[in-house]
């Protein structure tokens, strides 16, 4: 009886942890976990009133964007390029969902190169003083949702910036 308890409780505590990340009015539009095991969250409220980015791990915030939830869908700008064609044209899916804060420009990608068959997640952090990028890889197996939901979202600004 007392593994019972024990294990109930350690599930609702993982679940609790879990559910930090997004709050009971949103949804995730994109989500994915890094190589080191962080999580990256992009977000939106179910009624599109905000859109947020968190960063963390376990049931730890370590960084949420913007610290105001109003007018954050003008905070964020999305970019893409689609090019079809498979392998013998090069196609390619590039996504970025990108946003400024500090002195960096953050950078989420979601792209898929079909000279070598390959998708990739992540985010690049870029310091704008001197340009240099941490590019941080994430799973792409543990990958949810679509950054391409913003091609036709007009509540986002769109860009025309790409970063590979």
């Amino acid at each position: 009886m007392r593994i019972i308890v024990l294990f109930t409780i350690l599930i609702c505590s993982v679940r609790s942890e879990a559910q930090m990340y997004i709050l009971s009015n949103e949804q995730v539009v994109f989500s994915f976990q890094t190589i080191t095991g962080k999580e990256v969250i992009v977000a939106k409220d179910t009624g599109n009133k905000y859109l947020v980015y968190r960063f963390g791990t376990g049931g730890n915030i370590e960084f949420e964007f913007p610290g105001s939830k109003e007018h954050s869908w003008d905070k964020f700008e999305y970019s893409f390029y689609l090019r079809g064609g498979g392998r013998q044209n090069e196609g390619m899916d590039l996504n970025y969902l990108q946003f400024t804060n500090e002195g960096y420009k953050y950078v989420v990608y979601n792209t898929y190169f079909a000279s070598d068959n390959k998708s990739r997640v992540g985010v690049k952090v870029i310091q704008l003083s001197n340009n240099k990028i941490i590019n941080i890889q994430g799973l792409v197996k543990s990958r949810k949702g679509s950054l391409g939901d913003f091609r036709n979202n007009e509540k986002i600004r769109q860009g025309d910036e790409l970063f590979d």
